[in-house]
């Protein structure tokens, strides 16, 4: 049988390391199970062909980085469309004959995102959706077709969706849940890093894609933050960053400055896997503030970064989306609500690094393995 992951958010964004780092995880897992299979990358074209060629050289090189030459087929589309039709794709890596071939077999395709289309959608043997967002999957569902009538299986990164206080929208679908993944042979243990340094990766501006009490809040980490920004004033010992999108120009990085943020550029410290990997890895620990609207849903969220900082080794300070019921008593996470719980847990982390950070290791083989997490999804 070949196994497709269906992808459609890593080859267009060149610069983001940590982006392209979630559907590598799946990858690499299936090739711990020693799966036949292959990535399906939909690229949509635009208006400027040498942009989008220099999209598809970095999509195979970064492939070739990590031993995945020959596995792939990027499906470039030309014009771009919502639907996809395999005969107005050109297909990149693996030809559109090979492709073919494989889909005259047994075949599964775990769709990421709902990133393939029908009517090409239709043509594999079973269709499972993987929801990494729930918060956006599940309120758009309630509002438009995202992939509900054309897939086999549903399931969802939102470990709580099924929990009684749980306040995604209504589904009448039949969910499922999984971890985040992280490939555990792949993100090893690191030693302990020189610096006291606690960061996170991400973009600053975020526009609001999800309707509360009738109106679109604004859902950026830079309102999620908020809270927060007094920790360097509470915690002078160590050094908070934030690898965010902010611009040299935008009085925004100047205010962070101020209040004893460092800001770095996350498309310098994270433009590939491998520069993305090697700066968490130069951290003790994330420190990071979620959406609002996971935080009241209690959708159970939980980032695939997370996993990669706790398999590197490197605790995690985030808060509690309802996650924390889904997770083993020594998790390596440390749940927070307000800066007073986010200065005890620094410190913690400050003082018992070495207990954390095993701890953090230890969750992440239990828990977000990808094999693991892709054997359940399979039902192998």
């Amino acid at each position: 049988m070949t196994i497709f992951l269906g992808c459609g958010f890593a080859a267009k964004y060149r610069e983001g390391g940590g982006n392209f780092s979630v559907p590598l995880q799946w990858m690499l897992g299936l090739r711990r199970l020693k799966l036949d299979a292959v990535w399906l990358e939909l690229l949509p074209a635009t208006d400027d062909p040498r942009a989008d060629q220099a999209r598809i050289n970095n999509f195979q090189r970064q492939l070739r980085a990590h031993g995945l030459a020959g596995r792939y087929c990027l499906l470039y589309q030309k014009p771009a469309a919502t639907t996809h039709e395999l005969d107005a794709i050109r297909c990149v890596g693996m030809s559109k004959r090979r492709l073919l071939d494989r889909l005259a077999g047994p075949n599964a395709l775990l769709n990421l995102s709902y990133s393939i289309h029908p009517p090409f959608l239709l043509q594999f043997e079973r269709r499972i959706f993987c929801d990494l967002d729930p918060s956006e999957i599940f309120y758009w569902m309630s509002k438009m077709e995202l992939g509900q009538s054309s897939h086999d299986e549903f399931w969802t990164i939102g470990l709580n969706a099924k929990g009684s206080d749980c306040q995604l929208p209504k589904s009448s679908l039949r969910w499922k849940t999984f971890y985040p993944l992280a490939d555990t042979k792949l993100l090893q243990s690191q030693p302990r890093p020189g610096l006291r340094k606690f960061t996170t990766i991400g973009q600053w501006y975020w526009s609001g894609a999800v309707e509360v009490a009738g109106e679109f809040p604004d859902l950026s980490k830079r309102v999620m933050f908020e809270p927060y920004l007094g920790l360097p004033a509470r915690v002078p010992e160590t050094q908070f960053e934030l690898a965010m999108n902010i611009g040299s120009d935008d009085p925004e990085r100047s205010r962070l400055q101020r209040l004893g943020w460092h800001v770095v550029d996350p498309h310098r410290v994270a433009c590939t896997p491998r520069v993305y990997r090697r700066y968490m890895a130069g951290a003790l620990a994330e420190f990071t503030a979620i959406k609002g609207v996971d935080v009241a849903w209690r959708t159970g969220w939980l980032s695939d970064r997370a996993a990669a900082f706790l398999a590197l080794g490197r605790p995690v300070i985030t808060e509690d989306t309802g996650a924390t019921r889904y997770l083993p008593r020594d998790s390596g996470f440390r749940f927070i609500g307000n800066i007073d719980g986010a200065e005890t847990a620094v410190k913690e982390v400050l003082g018992d690094w070495p207990r954390l950070s095993k701890q953090a290791r230890a969750c992440a083989v239990e828990v977000f393995d990808s094999a693991k997490n892709l054997r359940k999804i399979l039902g192998m």
